[in-house]
């Protein structure tokens, strides 16, 4: 999995796996999802993070496994 902040777009992108991405769909305002051909996400785009999210917390990052 990858994730990339652009600070200058406002928005956070998680890349799940390196599929081939055939169709997006925003779901909600703001949060974009990506398809691959077997119509499962592979990636998630949050539009004006900032606002959603602490910038303190985009600047780092916190990774839990249960």
């Amino acid at each position: 999995m990858k994730i990339h902040f652009d600070e200058k777009a406002d928005a956070v992108y998680l890349r799940l796996d390196d599929s081939k991405i055939i169709e997006s769909e925003e779901v909600k305002p703001g949060i974009i999802l990506d398809f691959n051909e077997q119509e499962q996400v592979v990636g998630i785009e949050l539009l004006r993070v900032k606002g959603r999210i602490p910038i303190a917390s985009l600047k780092q990052l916190h990774f839990e496994v249960a």
